[in-house]
């Protein structure tokens, strides 16, 4: 099922940030904040098991364990199963370091097999207080498939065909598993999740083979982490790191021109993300009322089509970005 047929808005709530990444956010402010987005309008939601060893998912089903289910899209994701077990050290989350150090202390277990695929559908089932996913994406798969990949594409394939699911795919930090995935005569996913890498600072490379790809089969595409780990909107992350000089001075001059034409950053970094016909939604996370009220009015902001040009013309975007307004 295409992905713009699912999805109720242009727009949803990445919740990683609810999952104590980076800091630990207190419990009443993550539920606060997930009222009020439900109370602004956002209908979709999408989570992980990793994202604080599921502090997200049971923070987010404390929401939506109330709400009539046909009222929202849930998507979330296998490939890690969080077990009852205490960590005794340091959790290995691969290129994910440290960056849910205060989420709980549960053990990770990361498996993509059948078994581990169902059981963790299943715990997160529970987690969210919920009956049923709408969309389920195998998580931060490596380039080469390591381990029984074909395990939960096997299992995801047959709940989508079985109509327990409407869809699954990849949610993923790097272009070239979607790519190998495309590649393949079957299984057929249904639309990814990309994260971080089709935004304002960090685009070309999916523009060179994946976007292409995924326009040609048909697929759509959730872009995650919009603002590129903070960094375009006043944080100090790219990549879930310490930003590069590079990427600084690439923010400071976007910044340059969007108070040029006065045009807010997080309006520039939506838009320019939707503007490719592959992008179904954009999901922002937030840990404040505010940030999502903040979010919905960058979406709707009016954008010059002088500011666009200027973008293109100083080498901020790629040449070859489809822009808002066909610039």
């Amino acid at each position: 099922m295409n992905l713009r047929e699912i999805l109720p808005a242009r727009i949803g709530f990445g919740t990683a940030p609810l999952g104590n990444m980076f800091r630990a956010v207190p419990d009443d402010e993550a539920i606060t904040t997930l009222n009020s987005a439900w109370d602004q309008g956002i209908r979709y939601y999408d989570s992980a098991p990793l994202y604080g060893a599921g502090l997200a998912e049971i923070r987010l089903g404390k929401l939506l364990s109330s709400k009539p289910r046909d009222s929202f899209v849930l998507s979330t994701k296998v490939g890690r199963v969080i077990l009852d077990e205490v960590e005794t050290g340091a959790s290995d989350l691969g290129d994910k370091g440290t960056l849910f150090e205060y989420g709980r202390p549960n053990t990770i277990m990361h498996e993509w097999t059948a078994e581990a695929t169902e059981r963790s559908i299943e715990n997160s089932l529970e987690r969210l207080g919920v009956d049923r996913l709408d969309i389920v994406r195998v998580h931060d798969i490596s380039q080469d498939f390591h381990g029984d990949i074909t395990g939960a594409f096997r299992v995801l394939s047959r709940l989508r065909d079985e109509g327990t699911i409407k869809a699954w795919g990849l949610g993923v930090n790097l272009t070239e598993p979607i790519e190998i995935t495309l590649a393949l005569d079957e299984p057929r996913p249904d639309g990814f999740l990309l994260a971080g890498r089709y935004t304002l600072p960090d685009h070309e490379h999916a523009l060179q083979r994946l976007l292409p790809m995924a326009e040609e089969q048909g697929v759509g595409t959730v872009v995650g982490g919009p603002y590129s780990s903070g960094v375009l909107v006043g944080g100090t992350h790219f990549e879930y790191a310490d930003a590069p000089p590079a990427i600084l001075e690439k923010v400071r001059r976007i910044k340059e021109i969007c108070v040029r034409h006065g045009v807010g950053v997080k309006a520039a970094a939506l838009q320019f993300s939707l503007a490719h016909p592959v992008s179904a939604a954009v999901i922002p996370g937030a840990t404040k009322p505010s940030r999502v009220a903040e979010d919905l009015a960058a979406l709707g902001e009016q954008i010059p089509a002088e500011f666009w040009r200027d973008l293109r013309e100083n080498g901020m975007v790629s040449p070859q970005a489809p822009l808002p307004g066909g610039v």
